[in-house]
């Protein structure tokens, strides 16, 4: 386990995880959401996206995290494994909830100069207020990821479905050991 992609919903914990995951085994972290969004939550446009995230997975170790479609064929043709996050709903909101919640009280900085706006969470738009994007996208991520699993083009990854802390702890203990 060289080059590892982990994705899951949004508020599954894809950033945490893949920061730990690369530290036990040596190797950059690749933080998708980085790259992607500029300073003032400016989309870093497709091509320059694109070429990017090529560039950055060109080395021989690494963990990537995030979604993005337009990049997942790059990543996944050379990834060895793919961690899937697939927590239960209620523990991926919580888990969103708690953590837009402290990043606006806090004003942490995100990527770029970016935080998250507190007042978001009242806005309805998806696009605007992570916590409805959560909500939304959460069964489509889950359908996509499952026919992904099944998907003959990706027969060379070795794909790990994450559900609980426990299952997540585990295979922790054992990434160390690889």
């Amino acid at each position: 386990m060289r080059r590892v992609s982990v994705v899951g919903t949004s508020g599954s914990g894809k950033t945490r995880f893949a920061g730990v995951l690369a530290d036990k085994l040596g190797v950059p972290h690749i933080e998708l959401d980085a790259i992607y969004h500029q300073p003032g939550w400016v989309p870093l446009p497709d091509a320059e996206f694109v070429s990017a995230v090529t560039e950055a997975v060109l080395g021989d170790a690494w963990v990537v995290d995030g979604n993005y479609s337009i990049a997942r064929d790059i990543v996944w043709e050379l990834a060895d494994t793919v961690v899937w996050l697939d927590y239960p709903r209620r523990v991926a909101m919580y888990r969103i909830i708690k953590r837009t919640l402290w990043r606006g009280v806090m004003r942490r900085e995100l990527w770029n100069g970016n935080r998250e706006k507190l007042h978001n969470i009242f806005k309805r738009d998806p696009a605007e207020n992570i916590i409805m994007w959560a909500w939304t996208t959460y069964p489509d991520r889950r359908r996509r990821y499952a026919e992904m699993i099944e998907d003959p083009q990706w027969d060379h990854l070795t794909f790990v479905r994450l559900q609980t802390r426990a299952e997540t702890r585990e295979f922790m203990e054992g990434a160390v050991r690889t």
